[in-house]
């Protein structure tokens, strides 16, 4: 091997090595406590308490019956009933004693559940000019591949590499035939040094045809207490590119640290990108490397006492102890990826994979990048008909027929004419009283069972792609009945003097927003009110275009992650408190956002309603230009145009700079101090008084114009209200917008 392919394929294996040697080191006296606690007091000691009790919860036992079990003598559990506190306690006691370490004895069902769990993991093979390596990967949804970062480093890397599945001997003991598939990276592809992980999207049918669907996936779940220290693990790998092979309850956890787990084995070593498994066939860590042993040089030794070489091979290093990264940390570090559109939904549905529930408990839409053998990425229409259509673009999905009809009359807009005198739209319902036990935004996810088989993420992409068609025919714009509903509204308005102004505007803002929909921007907002004249969504701060069935399609893949982890959470927490409940679904919100900003922020206004869903201040925005700006108010930068900036704009500690978009968004929050007078700006990090002129100035340097009168109109006909703004740019001079804030 050259030195050349050296640092191109080695160089990143041996710097984990050496940072893994680092952490093992730094840990001598962690581990040996560890070790200590598990022989003299045993597994339920050698970790924290909290760690252990959510383990044992998620095996289904409590902590009093865990310490009863280790109380008793070994001789006297049979592995189906405990005599606790003199009576017989029935109850399937064998997953707690192999737990403990008290019996060997495996259930059957556990060589069933090894057999599923390998067919998701694959052979990783990267052949470009100059270099040739190998690796293994796993599934972890039915479009995404995990592997190390050392073993697809770029993305350049992965577009030259292939995933081999039933590269293994058969139940005759003759090699299967291998099924490949091309590695897709444009469609996805995330990657992180630290903590050495890569998640690429692969093709979905492989080079002879066959489905990518039928290979499974391992899920990955962020939940606490999948494995502990002194547990067992087992890794399914394809060490040195050999055959799939298994190392069955050959590694005992050592060690946890905050992002990785060490985990020692006699025999049995690790393959780059494989995945550690607890007993119940769970992922708990992406193997990547451990601590080797060295001589007194500091050479790192091979098995036979020799001095290793890369060449060699990595499953040749004599290995103190193995390594993974654990799950949890990857997933947090996948949340805070930017992402958008197609490569949104992929992850969302990676999310939604995790979840604890079955596919037919939790069903997200089918959200696909149309990827066949390198082929070109396809998008469906609907026509007026309900046939779909596929067409050249960045996304396609599936929705079954049915949904068009299956829709109650509070889950889609009907179809009916401009005319201002026509019957008034009906938006989704609000949210039932009931909701007010909690917080509306946490309420949103109360009732998430089925309906007609359909899950609520179906339901609402159902509606969606109702208003979508119902608004196809309709005109984007029409001026001369706009016109007559604005005059209509303002009767009697007067711009007298300044706060008198502000008061009836704010009066008439309110008493005639006669509607209140949730906050569900891709039923009401991506099929008509943000629509562009070229019928695209365009990022507020950016400018980026996209399909309403691309937006509409990824945020219903978020609905659907978002609400496996609800009940995820739910089930794993019993009876959460009011504060847990609402932190959570913050973390939630924060993890897997709906592409779209509301101007004002939600934490400006506590997320309540109808602020939270008023369409005012609800536009297109794709998740990473959100996630970019956070709840920053804006700021004027003098040297904005010569300065250095993301797509999205410009941020700095406390102030951000959109790219685009500065007359809308200076609108919508001017409609905002009206109509919520006293909300906001009540604190440092909100809008102050002084940012008034900055919003005054956008205002006029950027005048209205037919996609902020279409939104206006179409905002009126589903709220009632209408943003003065807007109608009369002129009244921006004449209100007292300093007489709103608090």
């Amino acid at each position: 091997m050259t030195v050349e392919q050296l640092s191109q394929v080695d160089m990143g294996f041996l710097e984990q090595m050496e940072d893994a040697g680092r952490r093992y080191a730094t840990r001598t006296a962690e581990r040996d406590g560890h070790l200590e606690a598990l022989e003299q007091h045993g597994i339920l000691h050698a970790d924290t308490q909290d760690r252990v009790s959510n383990r044992l919860n998620r095996l289904g036992v409590d902590w009093a019956m865990a310490t009863a079990v280790e109380r008793t003598p070994a001789t006297a559990t049979t592995g189906t009933s405990l005599a606790l506190d003199g009576e017989l306690v029935s109850t399937d006691l064998l997953v707690l004693e192999r737990f403990m370490g008290r019996n060997d004895l495996i259930g059957i069902d556990y060589l069933e559940g090894g057999f599923l769990a390998a067919r998701s993991v694959g052979r990783i093979t990267v052949r470009s000019p100059g270099s040739s390596h190998t690796g293994t990967g796993f599934l972890v949804s039915p479009s995404l591949l995990m592997t190390n970062n050392h073993v697809l480093g770029s993305a350049e890397e992965a577009a030259a590499g292939v995933v081999e599945f039933n590269f293994q001997a058969g139940m005759d003991g003759r090699p299967q035939v291998p099924v490949v598939f091309q590695l897709d990276p444009q469609s996805l592809f995330i990657t992180h040094r630290d903590l050495d992980f890569t998640v690429v999207s692969v093709c979905e049918r492989s080079r002879d045809g066959q489905p990518l669907a039928a290979f499974g996936s391992l899920p990955l779940k962020e939940a606490q207490g999948k494995a502990v220290i002194g547990e067992l693990v087992n890794i399914i790998q394809h060490p040195n590119g050999e055959p799939k092979q298994l190392a069955l309850r050959d590694n005992q956890i050592v060690d946890v640290l905050d992002d990785f787990v060490h985990y020692s084995a006699d025999t049995a070593r690790g393959s780059s990108g494989a995945p550690v498994f607890n007993d119940q066939w769970e992922v708990v860590a992406l193997h990547h490397a451990g601590a080797p042993r060295k001589d007194r040089d500091g050479n790192v030794l091979a098995v036979d006492g020799t001095r290793w070489h890369p060449s060699m091979g990595e499953h040749r290093v004599d290995w103190k102890a193995n390594e993974g990264v654990r799950v949890s940390r990857i997933l947090g570090m996948i949340q805070q990826f930017p992402l958008s559109g197609a490569a949104a939904a992929l992850r969302a549905e990676l999310f939604a994979a995790g979840s604890s529930l079955r596919p037919e408990e939790v069903s997200p839409p089918t959200v696909l990048t149309g990827r066949t053998n390198g082929a070109a990425p396809q998008s469906t229409t609907v026509d007026r008909s309900g046939e779909q259509h596929a067409t050249t673009g960045s996304v396609r999905w599936s929705v079954p027929l049915h949904i068009s009809v299956s829709l109650g009359a509070d889950e889609a807009l009907q179809p009916r004419a401009a005319s201002p005198a026509a019957a008034p739209v009906v938006a989704p319902a609000a949210a039932p009283a009931h909701r007010a036990v909690t917080p509306s935004y946490v309420g949103s996810l109360a009732g998430i069972g089925s309906i007609d088989g359909q899950s609520p993420a179906e339901r609402d992409l159902a509606a969606a792609l109702v208003n979508l068609a119902a608004f196809s025919a309709r005109p984007y714009y029409d001026e001369a009945a706009d016109l007559t509903a604005r005059d209509a509204y303002y009767a009697g308005i007067q711009a007298s003097n300044p706060t008198a102004l502000r008061l009836a505007l704010t009066q008439r803002l309110e008493s005639t927003h006669e509607r209140r929909p949730a906050y569900k921007p891709m039923r009401l907002l991506y099929p008509w009110v943000d629509l562009h004249p070229d019928e695209k969504l365009h990022g507020i701060y950016s400018n980026n275009g996209f399909t309403p069935e691309e937006l509409m399609a990824a945020d219903a893949a978020v609905e659907a992650a978002r609400i496996g982890r609800w009940q995820e959470f739910m089930l794993h927490e019993g009876a959460p408190g009011r504060e847990a409940i609402e932190a959570e679904f913050d973390l939630l919100e924060a993890a897997l956002p709906f592409n779209c900003e509301h101007v004002v922020p939600q934490s400006w206004f506590a997320k309540k309603e109808p602020m939270r869903g008023d369409l005012h201040h609800l536009f297109a925005c794709e998740s990473t230009c959100n996630s970019f700006r956070g709840n920053i108010p804006y700021f004027d930068f003098p040297d904005f145009d010569e300065a250095v900036r993301h797509a999205c704009g410009r941020l700095e500690p406390g102030k951000f700079e959109p790219s685009e978009g500065k007359g809308p968004v200076a609108r919508a929050t001017l409609y905002f101090l009206l109509r919520y007078p006293g909300k906001i700006g009540d604190e440092a990090r909100e809008l102050q008084r002084a940012g008034l002129e900055l919003l005054l100035n956008w205002h006029g340097d950027h005048p209205v114009g037919l996609y902020e009168q279409h939104r206006n109109a179409a905002i009126a006909e589903v709220q009632g209200n209408r943003n003065p703004l807007i109608d009369h740019p002129e009244w921006a001079e004449q209100i007292d917008f300093a007489g709103a804030w608090p």
